[in-house]
């Protein structure tokens, strides 16, 4: 149904990323090409995403033989995103990770590359079951979500109204933590602060920022505000400062330190927690490298992730880097500094 259109948006896609010089640059002796392996992201322009090519940049230096292609579509869309994967399967890359921007639309997509003997994983948000070899979760789903509510818990001692600011309504990782937060929320510890709102920003600054604006005005006695996602977060900081809200409305939830320390100076946010994105695309290239080279990668099966250690897969095909980590004043302007 898309795929005229698809392979269309690929052209565009794919074009744009070697004017921006995304594409690998170094040139490779034609008698020892390196393998190429392909990080695909929800959209452009977004930091976290960066930061985790950062360190897949880092795990194929420390490897040696292999390139990495960044590439993502220009709009968090399924469709586009399918177009992206198409095209990295005509040129024949030896590998694919991708954080999805729909579970199960990417499945086919992700099946066909592998039928091509493309390796396929996931990581960040996952693709469903049968669209990809393994999963590798920052955290365990679990403990993300309570993180967030403990966290905004915390700033408000345990008693008000919260909102919940997510990305897109489809995005995997989102309605897992979501649904995290409530199980966590159905603690007595709990009782006093109650969930009236989710509302979703699309990954988008604007979106975000309107939406978070419009929780503030259908809730006048809001409080506090979780986001599950950096873009959001970022931006209902934004929208707290700007509306003269700091110290009436908190915000927390995952974001990166040198996007949210003017937010916690500021007071808009108390604390916030992430893992490292740069460690997160480390590992995840330490994993396809480790399966493009014949190790395995079924429940079960323990797989490396070079100076990270190494990760033990579950039988649903989903492993975990680590712990997510808590920022506030204590330590953001250092962490600040490194992404």
């Amino acid at each position: 149904m898309f795929e005229n259109q698809s392979r269309r948006n690929a052209l565009k896609i794919l074009g744009g990323s070697l004017l921006a010089g995304t594409l690998p640059l170094a040139a490779t002796p034609a008698f020892a090409a390196n393998k190429r392996i392909a990080l695909v992201v929800k959209n452009l322009g977004n930091s976290y995403f960066d930061a985790c090519r950062d360190g897949a940049q880092k795990a194929a230096k420390e490897l040696g033989g292999f390139d990495i292609i960044y590439t993502a579509p220009t709009k968090a869309t399924a469709e586009d995103q399918i177009a992206v994967i198409d095209a990295l399967i005509a040129q024949k890359v030896d590998g694919i990770i991708v954080s999805a921007n729909d579970a199960n639309a990417l499945v086919p997509v992700g099946k066909k590359a592998m039928q091509r003997g493309i390796k396929v994983i996931s990581f960040d948000s996952a693709i469903a079951k049968g669209g990809r070899i393994m999963h590798l979760n920052a955290s365990s789903t679990p403990m993300i979500g309570a993180k967030q509510v403990q966290m905004i818990s915390k700033t408000l001692n345990g008693e008000g109204e919260v909102a919940i600011l997510s990305a897109a309504s489809t995005m995997t990782n989102q309605n897992s933590w979501i649904a995290a937060m409530k199980e966590e929320w159905k603690k007595p510890d709990y009782a006093k602060l109650k969930l009236v709102d989710i509302v979703y920003g699309d990954d988008q600054d604007d979106k975000s920022y309107r939406e978070m604006q419009g929780l503030v005005k259908t809730h006048p006695n809001l409080k506090g505000v979780i986001s599950p996602t950096t873009i959001g977060i970022r931006a209902g900081a934004k929208a707290i400062i700007d509306g003269g809200l700091v110290g009436k409305v908190y915000i927390t939830g995952l974001g990166l330190p040198s996007e949210m320390k003017d937010a916690v100076l500021k007071g808009a946010c108390d604390s916030f927690a992430i893992w490292n994105p740069v460690d997160y695309g480390y590992c995840s290239t330490q994993i396809i490298a480790g399966i493009i080279n014949g190790e395995k990668a079924g429940p079960g099966d323990t797989v490396k992730m070079g100076s990270k250690g190494e990760t033990k897969i579950g039988d649903d095909g989903e492993a975990v880097m680590g712990e997510p980590f808590t920022f506030d004043k204590s330590n953001i302007e250092e962490y600040a500094k490194i992404f």
